[in-house]
């Protein structure tokens, strides 16, 4: 999308600033943060468009969408307020695919409400939003649910846009500067209870050498229903299944192991682990703010979270069918054979209908949903998350599932 990216990204980039201000600004995950922050987002940088844009010679041309790479879309001409509501873990990702849409279309506005992903999807079957947010795809009940909300008889469709790392926070003031390292045995018997003090032999083990604190650990969990909970305890399903044996669950405190402190969305569970000495949590990287995370035992070596070997295991993870030609969702590799990698990441989702009952709704979602699968959207994505960008076959399948989206006949 070459023509796009020349036509978009400075613009995109100018705006970005004003989003990481109003990022900071923002309040807690419980709140609908989303409508505030557009404002110095999308306003402030709008007096300042023309002036950046007047010397471009080319910028009439620059309103038309490539229609190989933007599915036709003429951005200019979509307005109105798309809703969507869901995971917490895309805060910031929303904020700089919210601020660099509006960069392209005007007069369309995305409202976002970072209630949860299991939230999120309650809300969309529910009939309370034109989409959701999820750190997991939809389940099979939910998808049978989603023919009841969605017009037409087709139901909901999943498209991974969004990858990123999940931290492993923690607060030890005593180790500062120093890196912790954690094997999988280790973080699962964390969260299951089983071991319950940093001076634990086994965590000796993994950081010979430092000075660990005789000091009660803190196990901080989500208390809603989260993606973030679901993608983080599959992983310890997968590379400790003999420690942690609850498997992938959303719901920490119905059905895991109990023990611990749990904490609203993302911004509890990060305020948690900063205000209790001895606490650990995970969240999306993105959140964590100065807290440090450990570094996560991958194929004999330890490997601390980045964008990039985020991405990596995506790209060696297998993407799997869904309902129909147009869904499908990504199972990531827990388990990789090299250390390149980080295995504890987070596959994010916009769950969207393939058919809705009107064209304006039609041209919205396909016009935001085109916006963050393309080069500038995960760019936006990435400079306001630190998220790792989808690959270029990922991109060209979601392109294909959003180019489905109709109105019901």
């Amino acid at each position: 999308m070459e023509n796009y990216v020349k036509r978009s990204s400075q613009r995109v980039v100018a705006l970005l600033a004003a989003a990481s201000f109003a990022l900071a600004a923002c309040g807690s995950d419980s709140d609908s943060a989303d409508a505030p922050a557009e404002e110095p987002a999308a306003e402030e940088p709008a007096a300042e468009e023309p002036a950046a844009e007047e010397p471009a010679a080319e910028e009439p041309a620059a309103e038309e969408p490539a229609a190989e790479d933007d599915g036709g879309i003429d951005y200019a001409a979509v307005s109105g307020t798309l809703i969507g509501a869901g995971a917490s873990s895309q805060k910031a990702g929303m904020l700089g695919w919210q601020v660099g849409f509006q960069s392209v279309a005007p007069n369309a506005t995305v409202e976002y409400d970072p209630i949860g992903s299991g939230g999120g999807r309650k809300q969309f079957l529910g009939g309370g939003s034109d989409f959701a947010g999820s750190d997991a795809a939809l389940k099979d009940e939910e998808w049978e649910a989603s023919k009841e909300v969605c017009a037409g008889d087709l139901g909901a469709i999943n498209l991974p846009h969004y990858i990123s790392p999940i931290a492993v926070p923690y607060n030890l003031p005593s180790i500062e500067g120093e890196t912790l390292n954690l094997s999988a045995d280790v973080i699962a018997g964390i969260f299951a209870n089983t071991i319950t003090n940093w001076t634990d032999p086994a965590i000796a083990a993994d950081n010979p050498g430092l000075d660990l604190p005789d000091l009660a650990i803190n196990p901080v969990h989500r208390a809603d229903e989260s993606g973030t909970t679901e993608n983080f305890t599959d992983y310890m399903g997968q590379a400790a299944p003999d420690v942690w044996t609850y498997g992938a669950i959303e719901a920490w405190d119905a059905d895991g192991p109990g023990g611990g402190e749990g904490g609203p969305q993302t911004a509890g569970v990060v305020a948690a682990v900063a205000a209790g000495e001895g606490s650990i949590g995970y969240a999306d990287a993105s959140q964590i703010g100065d807290l440090p995370a450990a570094a996560v035992g991958v194929a004999g070596s330890f490997v601390e979270f980045s964008p990039e070997a985020a991405g990596r295991i995506v790209d060696s993870s297998e993407r799997t069918g869904g309902r129909n030609e147009y869904d499908f969702k990504i199972e990531v590799n827990r388990t990789p054979d090299t250390a390149d990698s980080y295995p504890i990441a987070l596959v994010s989702y916009h769950i969207v209908c393939l058919e809705y009952e009107d064209q304006a709704t039609v041209d919205l979602v396909k016009a935001f949903m085109t916006f963050v699968g393309s080069d500038v959207g995960q760019a936006a994505s990435a400079a306001s998350a630190g998220s790792a960008p989808i690959s270029p076959e990922v991109q060209a399948e979601i392109a294909k599932s959003i180019a489905a989206i109709s109105v019901a006949s």
